[in-house]
């Protein structure tokens, strides 16, 4: 009878936790569905990331997960940086009054990234600095293109032109070494296959340039579309390739990862294209038991394993696929499918909040994360200002 007892106790307690826990969820998506109902939380979001990115680059390298090596700590908080700058030129626009303090915060962020500290993870790799081979001739299209995207928010938002010149040096290079490239394609790093996400940050900073500077480089952002759509399609998805080899080949498998970030890269270069993909992309790789999300493998289960782009996939869910997702349905005002995948993100990571600030308990673990979800919560369409 004791041991019963202590069972029925035991259960009790696992019910009363996962009603708890219900209720949180419900409590805390409760205000999605608008710009102007997540105002506060959007906000609230911004200054933890704020707090823990702005600050000096080897203690932001220091919040990047040790195990992952230098390579990955380097790629993460350049990412952190730059998707931390994506959001803040969004909530510019949609929120005005936050216009100044987003140029100021996006202006040490690019000072944070133009450091020798985050230069060194593309330094080692490719055995010369970014910035100080820029007549070269080998790739670094990663780290230039983030920075120039950087600088192309800066600039949308209302920067001055302190960064101009620098600004036209790393486009000017980027479009040279694309255009002088057999397939119109750089490799992230030597001896690696080409990653088209990678690729597509440069095609939106050429693209953002572009917009900016009476068109210049523009034909190369259609020249690569117009390829894309042409040669670079997966065929049985539809959906673009993940990968590309030296010889332009697209064997490799499609990951539902990639393609959500493409999804999304897409929406700021050529709205149709990606409204194709993002319908492509719900179709192969939509999963909504027992948790709505993005798989990471459209052609078989993959109920729990590891991927340094994916995380951890748990249940077949792509945690990054799933984060990426969020763009592409923010952007073309698909507002069930956004609400499910907060929904998911708020199971699985958990929001607390003090201070004014709001952040998921996995930024601890991952900050790379916190900053890529609200640069999509806050994709928002400047051309239709579509509410959600």
């Amino acid at each position: 009878m004791k041991f019963i007892s202590r069972h029925k106790k035991i259960f009790s307690l696992i019910l009363l936790l996962a009603i708890i826990k219900c209720v949180w969820i419900e409590w805390s998506c409760c205000g999605n569905g608008s710009f102007d109902k997540e105002k506060n939380e959007l906000l609230q979001r911004r200054n933890f990331l704020v707090e823990k990115i702005m600050v000096e680059p080897r203690q932001l390298l220091n919040e990047m997960p040790g195990g992952i090596g230098l390579q990955f700590q380097g790629e993460w908080a350049l990412y952190s940086c730059s998707m931390l700058t994506e959001a803040l030129s969004n909530m510019a626009e949609i929120y005005p009054e936050s216009k100044e303090d987003a140029i100021e915060t996006i202006d040490s962020l690019i000072q944070i990234v133009k450091s020798p500290e985050l230069r060194l993870y593309d330094k080692m790799r490719w055995d010369e600095d970014p910035l100080e081979s820029l007549e070269g001739d080998k790739s670094h299209i990663s780290y230039l293109s983030h920075l120039a995207w950087m600088i192309g928010n800066y600039k949308r938002i209302g920067g001055i032109d302190k960064y101009d010149n620098l600004y036209d040096s790393l486009c000017n290079t980027m479009n040279r070494r694309i255009a002088n490239s057999p397939l119109y394609n750089i490799p992230t790093y030597p001896d690696e296959p080409i990653y088209i996400p990678d690729m597509m940050v440069a095609i939106v900073a050429l693209s953002d340039y572009a917009k900016l500077n009476g068109g210049k480089y523009s034909d190369t952002v259609n020249t690569w579309i117009n390829k894309a759509k042409s040669g670079w399609l997966d065929e049985e998805t539809g959906l673009l390739v993940s990968f590309l080899d030296d010889n332009g080949k697209t064997d490799a498998p499609i990951k539902g990862s990639y393609s959500a970030l493409n999804c999304y890269y897409l929406t700021k270069i050529y709205p149709e294209f990606a409204k194709d993909q993002y319908d492509k992309l719900k179709y192969h790789f939509i999963q909504t038991f027992p948790l709505s999300g993005i798989k990471e493998y459209y052609d078989h289960s993959c109920w729990l394993g590891m991927d340094i782009d994916a995380g951890p996939i748990i249940m077949n869910l792509s945690p990054s696929g799933t984060a990426f997702a969020i763009g592409s349905a923010t952007y073309f005002g698909d507002k069930d499918f956004r609400n499910k995948l907060l929904k998911t993100a708020e199971i699985a990571g958990h929001t607390v909040k003090w201070n004014n600030k709001r952040h998921y308990l996995l930024a601890d673990l991952a900050l790379v994360g916190e900053a890529i979800t609200l640069a999509m919560r806050t994709n928002n369409n400047r051309d239709t200002k579509i509410e959600f």
